[in-house]
């Protein structure tokens, strides 16, 4: 089986000038977000307090932006390798493979863009954290853990 894929920063288009303004452009494969989007959705005004995410998915990937305020996303993988970034700049997206544990914290004033390679379906989240583990320990042949 190979090996799964590690998150990673993508380098968005960044057009414009300082004058007029900007735009980036996420387009899809080949482009700079590795798959085919599916469903677009942001988060936004969420308190400072609050961890959201805490979940893997089984097959969507995402790329994670950050178009306004910071967002730190902690991700976890089957070998335990953990990674914490910090988002802040509109034009770097994360790249969230499945099967990797994220959770993200936001400054009040952050605007999550979030690009997903497949729609809405309940059953494709791993919400329980020992449950992500299992599947892990499962899918590299391994036992306990």
């Amino acid at each position: 089986m190979p090996a799964p894929a590690a998150p990673y920063l993508i380098d968005l288009a960044k057009l414009g000038a300082p004058d007029i303004g900007y735009i980036s452009v996420a387009e899809g494969w080949p482009g700079a977000v590795p798959f085919a989007v599916k469903r677009v959705f942001w988060t936004y005004y969420t308190p400072e307090s609050i961890v959201r995410g805490r979940h893997a998915h089984h097959r969507t990937e995402q790329v994670l932006v950050a178009v306004a305020g910071r967002i730190t996303v902690t991700t976890e993988q089957a070998d335990g390798l953990i990674q914490t970034v910090r988002l802040e700049d509109p034009r770097t997206g994360l790249y969230v493979p499945p099967h990797t544990w994220h959770t993200m914290q936001y400054s009040h004033s952050a605007v999550q863009l979030v690009l997903a390679s497949q729609p809405y379906d309940a059953a494709d989240y791993i919400r329980d954290y020992d449950e992500f583990r299992a599947v892990w320990r499962a899918r590299a042949g391994g036992g306990g853990g």
